[in-house]
């Protein structure tokens, strides 16, 4: 096949590629621009997409013998995925940009402009699993599941996965970077990037409060009603929180408080105990199902609302317009309203299947 290979610098994608070139595949190297204004240099595992990147990435290519490209995907990246995440939490909600990208950048944006110039195929170092079933497609956890990548990978549509490569899927991490090493790359050793890619200095509430500015509001006790303390806008916080909220008196019982909720447009912030924190059942919409069938009945699966964490049994159901509504065997904390929820299908001998993911729009 043709194949077009993310490069984002780093050590996955650098092996993904070598391994789709191993596969006796055409393969051509892409670096994605998405920053108007990229950093220079990394700062540790901070940040990405920085010119220290394009070059780890065409260095990687030309060791591969395989042509290389950098392709200007800046104003889309803003649009598509920083804007988005601004507006969710201006709107109280709390957003996954890796989610968005995938789902809009390199499996939209990425893939349109690759089956428009004739390619069969994007490879990607994500660590996830592709498989055909009586000939169904299913997306399903990696080898590795402790760098498992199919959470953020379970917004895509099956037409996206049918013209996807997941080549590191079956490995461990370790296993990845000992071959980068023996094939000479020279990103064998980079550190893998953490946090949001467009907040390199990891501080969300100043990158949030330079696009929003002040948007004051009360923090309130959920159960009495009391005002504890002011912020400067419900973007400063996440269900769940339990740091930096600025109130000076300790709870009654000495305990520290955590956000329960947020009411972006009263302003206001919810606080309570950690007891209060757990919730027992999901209600979703804009269902996906990347096999492209959706739950049939009442269904026993397992939950996931954090790409790393937060994960219980439930009983989910689908129901009309796209919504799916998820009772949990055992409480779950800090489920925040925007979160993607995926559900899986534990299977010992394939690994967990991806039955579908949804948008959180409440808990209960």
């Amino acid at each position: 096949m043709r194949v077009l290979a993310a490069m984002s610098g780093g050590v996955d994608s650098a092996v993904a590629a070598a391994r789709a070139v191993d596969a006796g595949h055409d393969v051509v190297g892409v670096h994605l621009a998405l920053s108007a204004q990229p950093g220079t240099l990394r700062t540790g595992s901070r940040g990405c997409c920085t010119i220290e990147d394009s070059h780890d990435a065409r260095r990687a290519a030309d060791i591969l013998g395989i042509p290389f490209y950098i392709w200007d995907f800046a104003e889309r990246f803003t649009e598509e995925v920083v804007e988005t995440f601004v507006g969710e939490y201006a709107a109280g909600r709390t957003p996954n940009p890796c989610v968005t990208c995938n789902e809009k950048i390199k499996f939209e944006a990425l893939l349109e402009k690759a089956l428009a110039l004739g390619f069969d195929a994007v490879a990607t170092g994500h660590y996830a699993r592709l498989a055909t079933v009586d000939g169904e497609l299913e997306l399903r956890r990696s080898a590795d599941e402790g760098k498992d990548q199919s959470y953020v990978l379970a917004s895509l549509q099956p037409e996206q996965l049918r013209h996807a490569m997941f080549p590191l899927g079956d490995s461990w991490k370790s296993d990845v970077r000992a071959e980068a090493e023996q094939r000479g790359l020279s990103v064998a050793r980079k550190p893998d990037s953490h946090d949001i890619c467009f907040i390199p200095d990891g501080d969300t509430k100043k990158f949030l409060e330079k696009r929003l500015g002040e948007r004051p509001g009360e923090l309130v006790d959920a159960e009495t009603g009391a005002v504890l303390g002011h912020h400067t806008g419900v973007h400063g916080f996440t269900v769940g929180q339990r740091k930096g909220l600025g109130i000076d008196a300790p709870a009654a019982d000495g305990r520290p408080r955590y956000v329960l909720s947020l009411e972006p447009v009263s302003g206001t912030v919810k606080v309570g105990s950690s007891a209060d924190l757990g919730v027992r059942a999901i209600d979703a919409d804009r269902a996906i199902w990347p096999s492209g069938r959706a739950l049939d009945g009442p269904t026993e699966c397992t939950v996931q609302v954090r790409a790393h964490g937060g994960i219980a049994d439930a009983v989910a159901e689908a129901e009309e317009d796209g919504r799916v509504s998820i009772q949990l065997r055992e409480p779950l904390r800090g489920v925040a309203p925007g979160q993607v929820v995926v559900l899986y299908r534990q299977d010992d001998q394939a690994g967990d299947l991806v039955l579908g993911s949804a948008k959180i729009s409440g808990t209960r």
